[in-house]
């Protein structure tokens, strides 16, 4: 496992057709076009004093998810009523399942053409779990 859990984050976010990583209040988030993942760093106001991901999903699965291992996951600020879940990314993330839960949020925002894509692919993201040797970043510089 990467040291950096943003480097895995990556990673498993950057490998789905279309996606791409746009730096947004001070924070890598990803795309595809819309926002299906972003990072909060421990040392940003976001993260709480710990790494974290929120991640896109329906309302209805938030609390399911939530509610079945609350040390793990949470209801994120700002985007939490939105159904959105936050998962901490230190003390051994659960990363099968944080790329289960960035599918079902990519998902949510990629047009058809990017589905048909990913439907296409014969190893899904989310079966891929290791990260590659140079995993730079992909950073789309903001728009002023």
């Amino acid at each position: 496992m990467a040291a950096d859990p943003v480097v895995k984050l990556r990673a498993l976010c950057l490998a789905f057709p279309g996606a791409v990583e746009k730096e947004a209040w001070g924070e890598p988030t990803f795309r595809a076009p819309k926002i299906f993942a972003m990072h909060a760093a421990a040392s940003s106001h976001h993260g709480a004093g710990r790494p974290a991901v929120w991640i896109k999903a329906m309302p209805a699965n938030q609390s399911l998810v939530i509610e079945s291992d609350p040390d793990r996951f949470f209801k994120p600020p700002y985007v939490g009523p939105s159904g959105w879940i936050g998962v901490w990314l230190d003390k051994r993330p659960p990363w099968k399942e944080i790329a289960s839960l960035l599918e079902d949020g990519y998902r949510q925002v990629a047009p058809k053409k990017l589905l048909a894509q990913f439907d296409g692919l014969a190893t899904p993201p989310s079966q891929r779990l290791t990260v590659p040797a140079a995993a730079a970043p992909v950073v789309q510089p903001r728009r002023r």
